[in-house]
């Protein structure tokens, strides 16, 4: 059995139950949860706004001392500290789950996932780069960039259920109880630097090139889309027509599209974190992409459809206030005056 999971707060579940009717329609027999961290007994949510997968609270796995945790991560250092967590608890509950695939909740999943199937039936542990390539420019993100947020995107990461994906895991919490920090002058950036040595420490790691994985914002520059006549996204690789002697590249499936930093607010933004490209604004020294516009159109829809506006409205019940987050970070070794100043805060 492969059971494959996202993780979110309540805010997010509109995103999460998009991944879940991708992978509902795809991959039928994955066994599909959602992580929450989040409580839904402080939410109370109303009967349509409770998706119909199942959802493990994160206070129930076991995490030691997840208070401390919560003390020192703001909602996506939290989100992410969490993941190996997970994994090691959906090994010791699930002995039947043979592959445990994580998600981003802001993906879509296109097709059936077969290569990754037959993938991790060898491998311990398969990542994928943020690019295949260089990038063309020094627009947002380059290659700068991905040195400062790490090699590999853990939007997703897939795991065989054996002993050196085991040791990856064991490994991976150590090191995110305490150092899931946004902190780009200490080298962090949330669990994905760490990521960086997994090929290093452990054997038995695939690094897939795949065009059609983990495609987001960050390698559009080498990946264009088309759709065969059956309706199914292709990727092809950045070469423009004409094509050499006539030809036509080689394309491959969509497999999974990443929507990292897309506002369904802002319908006619790539994302947040990127400068590179726009769907069609001649106005903007971008580069056009309208071939990926209504990959973006129909994920919006989507999102509308499972009440994004709805469930962006609650707050994470574990988060606390930027300010004290803040009071927390800088002044940690003045427990003393830093005692005063968080009551202060907490008291208003």
């Amino acid at each position: 059995m492969t059971l494959a999971f996202t993780i979110c707060s309540i805010n997010y579940l509109a995103q999460a139950r998009t991944l879940g009717e991708s992978l509902q329609q795809t991959n039928p027999d994955y066994r599909y949860i959602i992580g929450l961290v989040d409580k839904l007994s402080a939410a109370n949510l109303p009967t349509e706004l409770i998706p119909d997968y199942p959802m493990l609270e994160v206070d129930k796995i076991g995490i030691p001392d997840f208070g401390a945790m919560c003390d020192r991560y703001d909602i996506t250092e939290l989100n992410t500290a969490v993941k190996p967590f997970f994994i090691d608890y959906f090994y010791k509950t699930y002995p039947d789950a043979t592959e445990v695939i994580y998600f981003d909740p802001d993906i879509i999943v296109y097709q059936p996932l077969l290569d990754l199937n037959k993938a991790l039936k060898t491998y311990s542990l398969v990542l994928t780069p943020h690019t295949c390539s260089p990038t063309p420019d020094w627009e947002r993100p380059n290659e700068l960039h991905h040195l400062n947020t790490g090699i590999f995107n853990l939007g997703f990461i897939g795991l065989r259920a054996d002993e050196t994906a085991r040791r990856f895991v064991n490994w991976w919490k150590e090191r995110l109880v305490y150092e899931c920090r946004i902190d780009l002058c200490e080298g962090l950036f949330v669990d994905q630097h760490w990521v960086n040595f997994a090929p290093v420490y452990f054997d038995n790691v695939l690094i897939d090139h795949h065009l059609g994985y983990n495609v987001a914002y960050w390698n559009l520059h080498e990946r264009y889309f088309l759709q065969n006549k059956a309706g199914e996204w292709q990727i092809r690789g950045a070469i423009e027509p004409p094509f050499p002697s006539g030809s036509q590249p080689n394309v491959e499936p969509l497999q999974f599209f990443h929507y990292s930093g897309y506002n369904p607010d802002r319908p006619d933004e790539i994302s947040k974190y990127q400068t590179r490209f726009t769907f069609a604004d001649a106005s903007q020294a971008k580069e056009q992409r309208p071939d990926v516009r209504p990959l973006f159109d129909f994920y919006r829809e989507r999102l509308l459809a499972n009440h994004n506006e709805q469930y962006r409205q609650y707050p994470c019940v574990y988060i606390k206030p930027p300010v004290i987050l803040r009071y927390k970070r800088v002044r940690k070794f003045l427990q003393t005056p830093f005692n005063q100043v968080i009551s202060l805060l907490e008291s208003h």
